[in-house]
C-alpha cells in the first residue's frame, strides 16, 4: 500500500472501533472477576479444596493484572489515535504496518524496532 494510504481515516476509525471493543471485553472480564471471587469466598473445610480454590484465585489476579496494563496501552494507543501519531514506530518514525497491529493493535514498535529491543535485553538485561 503506498504511504498516502497508511493510517487513513477508515484504518483509525477501524483501530479505534477493535481498541475500543477490546477496552470493553476487559472491563467486563474485570466485573465477572470480581463477582467470581464474592461467590468462591466460602469457608471451605478441606485444605486441598481451600488449596486449589486459592490457587485459581491467584491465577485469575494475575490475568487480571496483566489485563490491568493492557488496559493502559489500549489507552495509550487510542490517544495515539487522536494525536494522529498511531501506528508509527516510537522509535524509527516508520510505518509499524497494518498486519502487526492486526495481530498487536498496542505495538508502538515496528517488527524491526522489537526485535533489536529484544536482542539488546537479551543480550544485556533490562
Amino acid at each position: 500500500m503506498p504511504n498516502s494510504e497508511y493510517m487513513n481515516i477508515k484504518q483509525m476509525m477501524f483501530f479505534r472501533l477493535k481498541l475500543s471493543q477490546l477496552k470493553k471485553e476487559i472491563l467486563e472480564s474485570a466485573g465477572a472477576t470480581t463477582e467470581h471471587l464474592r461467590d468462591d469466598s466460602a469457608v471451605v473445610p478441606d485444605p486441598t479444596d481451600r488449596a486449589t480454590i486459592e490457587e485459581e484465585h491467584a491465577l485469575e489476579l494475575r490475568t487480571r493484572d496483566r489485563e490491568r496494563k493492557l488496559l493502559k496501552k489500549i489507552e495509550q494507543s487510542i490517544s495515539r489515535i487522536d494525536a494522529g501519531d498511531y501506528g508509527y514506530c516510537d522509535e524509527t518514525g516508520e510505518p509499524i504496518g497494518v498486519g502487526r497491529l492486526l495481530a498487536r493493535p498496542t505495538a508502538t514498535l515496528s517488527l524491526e524496532a522489537q526485535q533489536r529491543r529484544e536482542l539488546k535485553q537479551k543480550m544485556f538485561g533490562d
